[in-house]
């Protein structure tokens, strides 16, 4: 676990002895504090915000205000869902040379919200256990509302749709030290905040972002951790992030130093948008207006933004920004993303293992869409799908506002004294992209260069490299860089139904489910999870229990026989109990798999009639993760695959029939592609389309107990698949 200095130490950190204030005690919602002092809250109390916004509210100018030993500020009842938090802990308007110290606010939307508020300080703080949403992923299938957006947020968007443990807006030379933030959405906005400085705080583990920048410029972000800010994920099945990240950027941020920060296992380590007034999405502006408009000559310099699900470093459609010494290791789709940048310095970074779970071409260790004037310079590419990969395709991008004020040609880009070790393509050039090359070392290369016939390689002397800048004098004294080792790599990201687990608190987590079996993993661990039934639990359903490779254990639960069989009641693990009701279903399925050279979207009859002669097989259920690999290795040993059976352009035609009582059923599906399911010939799930893995889900009712007839239809384009369909009553 990572210690901070000062969170834990906290009296040592504070420069005032704590008998020079004078003690308030807060009992009441909507409290004035005008003056300095220490506050008291007695213990156990729950103060909601039910009057003015801020259940404290401070508007005076130049005091300090110090929470007591053991005394918080609570919103709400421990145990209240996250996602039903509401209010603000601290409101601070118009109060300029403020200090708090030590705060502990907890159960509120908001734990401390400021509006200029100029040369505040916020110190020694822990504002965990404030909003967050409910997730609607699952280890088995993204859902797509869980994406957030954070592309608007000139009306406090972000605070009213996801909260914020600090939320600082319209004002500058503020400092933020040493805050803790935990079992949240959302640690550190900065909305409007310039000349600030942000160090030595811990905001992670949280299901958005660590720390989020909006329209904020000059400011130094330093020896911070933002861990572990991810949803979006599921290891081996999806890496969305769906635009969680360590360090958020949006909206023209321009000369922040971002140095010396810890922003591992994120939806992407760093996420940077020029925004849509940048591009001409909002707002009207004179086209002059647009030219060099974006999140411009900010520096990264030694950070390690490694493990994301997504991306390294994201930032796009801006100039001048300078990406040096920093490590971008394993993270599933690229080290640096940088579409339509122009002009940005990549110097002297580790960038390794990137591009696992990339999006077609999009993968390996930088990747620039139009890349114009960018220099890639002194850095250390090992064993990337690709190490760098920059193109320049037909786009009508070019006719909007931004593209039109800047020039979109993909020329005067530098790749030189790389070294390129062990990847699988050193260089990749798509289009009408332009690159200088020279001075690059590569050992162990699979393919040195891919350039295709439009695109310009010039081979250069090797030049000489620009000086790379020391850190320097920071402020702080934290060392989060490398603080978390044993917890590296992305299979430590594991996702519930709040967000990340921290890997300390007991978690249980549904691990993979299928035809008449659940299987649940508990962590960390050493907690000898238990099964306790309920005396309604089917006895047909057995329990066994192994330890995990990764640590912790599963409890795997298993129908006996064929029919609907219910799962109740409770997993104890130390001083834990989760209650698990659920429904399993065994049926005696036939099962097609076919390839297609007819697209079902367009002409469905001929699509089935590619299956005519295909052999059926028996299975107990659908629950099919193909993943890349195809439907050949789910075939029983022995059975006929059809010929031309693949990874791509295959169906799946599948029938049983079961007898249900009377009662209203969910069918629940997830498909990676189209997905069709009938029920005695009535469609009751349909999704006929081209997708990443989803859940759909349809609901079918029985007036009487009787036997019925379930139909499944699957396609499958390309790139990954899956196929599972699970029955339960809707009231189950």
């Amino acid at each position: 676990m990572l210690i901070l200095p000062g969170v834990v130490a906290l009296a040592a950190a504070l420069p005032w002895p704590a008998q020079d204030l004078p003690r308030v005690v807060v009992d009441h919602d909507d409290f004035v504090l005008d003056r300095s002092c220490e506050v008291v809250i007695p213990a156990g109390l729950v103060l909601a915000d039910r009057g003015d916004p801020g259940v404290i509210r401070i508007k005076a100018s130049g005091i300090r205000v110090r929470f007591a030993a053991g005394s918080e500020l609570r919103g709400a009842e421990p145990g209240t869902p996250w996602d039903r938090l509401e209010g603000v802990g601290i409101r601070l308007q118009g109060a300029d040379g403020v200090v708090l110290e030590g705060l502990r606010v907890h159960g509120y939307r908001a734990a401390v919200h400021a509006t200029a508020c100029d040369r505040l300080t916020v110190a020694g703080a822990d504002l965990s256990d404030n909003f967050r949403q409910r997730l609607r992923s699952t280890p088995l299938a993204e859902d797509g509302a869980d994406w957030l957006w954070p592309h608007e947020n000139d009306d406090n968007q972000w605070l009213e749709r996801y909260g914020a443990a600090l939320y600082l807006e319209d004002g500058s030379g503020t400092e933020v030290r040493e805050v803790r933030v935990r079992r949240g959405q959302n640690g550190i906005v900065l909305d409007r905040m310039d000349g600030c400085r942000i160090y030595d705080n811990d905001c992670s583990f949280l299901s958005g972002w660590g720390l989020a920048l909006w329209r904020s410029s000059d400011n130094l972000i330093c020896r911070n951790a933002f861990d572990f800010c991810v949803r979006g994920y599921s290891h081996g099945v999806y890496n969305r992030g769906q635009d969680s990240a360590g360090i958020l950027m949006f909206e023209q941020c321009c000369r922040n130093r971002i140095v010396l920060n810890s922003a591992t296992h994120g939806g992407d380590g760093f996420f940077g948008f020029a925004g849509r007034e940048a591009l001409g999405e909002s707002g009207r502006h004179p086209s002059e207006w647009y030219r060099r408009r974006g999140n411009n000559d900010n520096l990264l310099l030694a950070n390690d933004f490694s493990w994301a699900a997504a991306h390294g470093i994201e930032m796009t459609f801006s100039f001048g920004n300078h990406f040096l010494g920093n490590r971008l290791e394993g993270n599933a789709i690229c080290g640096i993303w940088g579409g339509y940048s122009q002009d940005c310095l990549i110097q002297d970074n580790d960038i390794a293992g990137n591009g696992e779970m990339g999006y077609g071409l999009e993968r390996g260790g930088v990747n620039i869409d139009h890349s114009r004037g960018n220099r890639i310079l002194g850095n250390r590419f090992h064993a990337n799908r690709c190490g760098v990969h920059l193109w320049a395709l037909p786009t009508d991008f070019a006719e909007r506002p931004w593209g039109r004020a800047n020039d979109l040609a993909a020329t005067g880009n530098l790749v030189a004294g790389n070294r390129f070790e062990g990847d699988a393509l050193a260089l990749h050039l798509r289009g009408t992209a332009a690159v200088s090359w020279g001075g690059n070392e590569l050992v162990g290369v699979e393919r040195g260069v891919d350039a295709g016939a439009e695109a310009r390689l010039e081979t250069v002397p090797a030049p000489e490299l620009p000086a790379v800048p020391e850190p320097g004098d920071l402020p702080g004294r934290s060392r989060p860089v490398g603080a978390r080792p044993e917890l590296a790599g992305r299979r430590s990201i594991v996702v519930g139904p709040w967000g990340p687990w921290d890997h300390e608190e007991p978690l249980l987590l549904l691990r993979a489910a299928g035809p008449g079996r659940r299987e649940y993993e508990i962590h960390p661990s050493g907690l000898a999870p238990v099964w306790e039934a309920a005396p309604d639990h089917d006895p047909a359903v057995t329990v066994a229990r192994q330890d995990l490779p990764a640590g912790g254990a599963a409890l795997r639960f298993t129908a006996g026989r064929p029919g609907l069989h219910r799962l109740h009641g409770s997993v104890r693990a130390g001083d834990s109990l989760w209650p698990i009701d659920a429904w399993l279903v065994r049926a005696d399925w036939q099962v097609r798999f076919f390839p297609w050279s007819v697209d079902p979207r367009e002409d469905e009859e001929a699509w089935r009639r590619q299956a005519e002669g295909v052999e059926p097989f028996p299975a107990e259920g659908i629950d099919f993760s193909f993943g890349g690999g195809g439907p050949a290795g789910f075939l029983p040993p022995g059975h006929p695959a059809p010929a031309g059976l693949g990874s791509d352009h295959f169906g799946t035609l599948a029938e049983t029939r079961l007898r249900l009582p009377a009662g209203r059923y969910r069918l629940r599906t997830i498909s990676d592609d189209g997905i069709r399911v009938r029920v005695d010939g009535r469609a009751v799930v349909e999704d006929w389309t081209w997708h990443p893995p989803k859940e759909v889900v349809g609901v079918f009712e029985l007036d009487r107990e009787r036997e019925v007839r379930i139909e499944v239809e699957h396609f499958e384009l390309d790139g990954f698949a899956r196929l599972t369909v699970g029955l339960e009553p809707e009231d189950g």
